[in-house]
């Protein structure tokens, strides 16, 4: 019989197998452009049958939340039906389980959709504050986001400016050189 842990880590891995993150040209595509009809449902079916095999044991976990924050990712149909509150809670559980910074930065992504992008950004600079995360670069690509969205748009630009800077990957370098020329053409 597998282990709490290893079905909670299995499930990750079919989740995140059942998307594409890639286009046909090898370019990121985030997840709110990724087209749902095209994830592997069976994937996430077994994903799911795993996390409830999990979770009907009892003890949860770190594995096991992170599983279910991919499951109702994996469960809705759009993006705009993302169930960004229950997200948002398990991301709290997730941090009680395992504080990180990396938690609470995926949390404050998950409020700036279920409650405001204000409120995402405030978390964030808790998360922040202090300096720990300056060559952090999720937290200035998340960073970039909120404040694109909030319309400050010379700050955007300089925390993707950050961002790219900090970015080991290439896809993620072109994807954020994308979004802040968008912002260029969009606000200057």
């Amino acid at each position: 019989m597998l282990r709490n842990a290893v079905l909670g880590g299995l499930h990750l891995v079919v989740a995140l197998s059942s998307r594409q993150r890639l286009d046909e040209a090898g370019a990121f595509v985030p997840l709110d452009a990724q087209n749902r009809s095209r994830w592997n449902r069976a994937k996430i079916e077994e994903g799911v049958a795993l996390l409830k095999v999990a979770l009907a044991r009892g003890r949860v976990g770190p594995f096991q939340l992170q599983a279910a924050i991919h499951s109702v990712h994996g469960q809705a149909a759009t993006w705009g039906e993302t169930d960004w509150a229950e997200i948002v809670a398990l991301y709290e559980v997730l941090y009680r389980e395992q504080p990180s910074p990396v938690v609470r930065i995926n949390q404050a992504v998950a409020v700036s959709y279920a409650m405001s992008v204000a409120s995402g950004l405030a978390m964030l600079d808790e998360v922040g504050a202090g300096g720990a995360l300056e060559r952090y670069q999720p937290y200035w690509a998340a960073r970039a986001d909120f404040l694109g969205r909030l319309g400050e748009t010379q700050l955007a630009h300089e925390s993707y400016e950050h961002a790219i800077e900090l970015s080991e990957n290439k896809q993620e370098r072109e994807f954020l050189r994308g979004k802040a020329k968008w912002l260029s053409g969009k606000f200057f």
